[in-house]
């Protein structure tokens, strides 16, 4: 029998290439009546597994319950350190004000952002904003490398690549929660059955920026 996937099959190789995106959709988990039949199964011959079952199905409750909050404080990770990426990007764009001119606009927007508890999509719309604006920094520095001298901004955008770093690995533990969130809510039978009830949906993981995948695809960093 021939390899399922081979590896020096030419004409199964994609010369140009193929992108990836992660799908803003949330799935709804949902049973059938193949589920409800079996709970009823679970009482007809004795009463001792239907009870077990319900208490299986409290733990799985409490669980899903947990699970959301370790969703929540990931989530809370990385809005912590954005909106300190926020303050030090901001005093960077004033201390380049004199010397380039930058979309004020960007900043005007970014700065509601200083505090409170942001949905998945002001924090992706956040993300991408930030880029925006290292971007347009990177480019200040292009054209004015005495900018680099500043010590103040040298130290900015120190502390800057080490918050990027930081929220990379705080994106990592949000995703790996997500994924076992996405992956718990659909085994059957006693979570699936729990999160069909509570009308769980799935989450949807950090998606990566227009302009990240944008500097990624060009090659060119600094």
């Amino acid at each position: 029998m021939a390899n399922e996937l081979d590896e020096t099959d030419e004409s199964l190789v994609s010369e140009t290439g193929r992108d990836v995106h992660v799908i803003q959709k949330q799935i709804q988990v949902k049973t059938d009546w193949k589920s409800t039949l079996f709970q009823v199964l679970l009482w007809i011959p004795f009463i001792i597994p239907g009870i077990i079952f319900a208490v299986m199905k409290i733990k799985a409750r409490s669980y899903l319950l947990q699970l959301q909050q370790k969703i929540q404080h990931d989530a809370s990770t990385i809005d912590n350190f954005q909106v300190q990426r926020v303050a030090i990007l901001t005093n960077v764009a004033k201390l380049l004000d004199k010397a380039i001119d930058l979309d004020k606009s960007t900043f005007t927007e970014i700065a509601r952002y200083r505090s409170g508890t942001m949905t998945d999509e002001q924090r992706n719309e956040l993300a991408g904003k930030l880029d925006t604006v290292d971007r347009s920094i990177n480019v200040a520095f292009e054209n004015y490398p005495d900018l680099k001298a500043h010590q103040e901004i040298r130290d900015a955008m120190q502390q800057n690549s080490y918050l990027m770093q930081e929220i990379t690995a705080a994106r990592e533990a949000y995703n790996d929660t997500v994924l076992r969130w996405n992956a718990e809510i659909f085994m059957w039978p006693t979570k699936m059955i729990v999160a069909a009830k509570a009308q769980y949906t799935t989450r949807i993981p950090f998606t990566a920026s227009t302009e990240v995948k944008r500097q990624a695809d060009s090659g060119v960093f600094f």
